[in-house]
């Protein structure tokens, strides 16, 4: 099945079971994409001492797992330059993942 999965907070509890949930689908099989809108462009680097959002999106993206981001809600943030495993996307983008998608997750 092809999952997509969008998510937009950074609150470090929702966004780890998110990520949990991509590496768990990926894990079993499915095609997945994660598209991060809002704050949750925020996610890379994100670490707290029970619940380890960059650790969960590491294991995603070495499991080949594909993750798009919100280029607008990286410019206002002005992390143009910071972001490693989340190119910068568009709207389009996001829309065409919901499109390809058999079911769709947001967290």
């Amino acid at each position: 099945m092809k999952i997509g999965i969008i998510i937009e907070t950074k609150e470090y509890e929702k966004a780890w079971n998110a990520f949990r949930f991509a590496v768990t689908a990926k894990k079993q099989g499915h095609e997945t994409k994660v598209f991060l809108m809002g704050e949750a462009v925020e996610c890379e680097g994100l670490t707290h001492e029970k619940y380890n959002v960059d650790e969960q999106l590491r294991k995603y993206t070495d499991d080949g797992g594909e993750i798009l981001a919100c280029g607008t809600c990286i410019k206002s943030r002005h992390l143009e330059n910071s972001m490693e495993v989340c190119p910068i996307s568009t709207m389009v983008d996001c829309v065409n993942m919901v499109v390809w998608a058999d079911k769709m997750v947001t967290f």
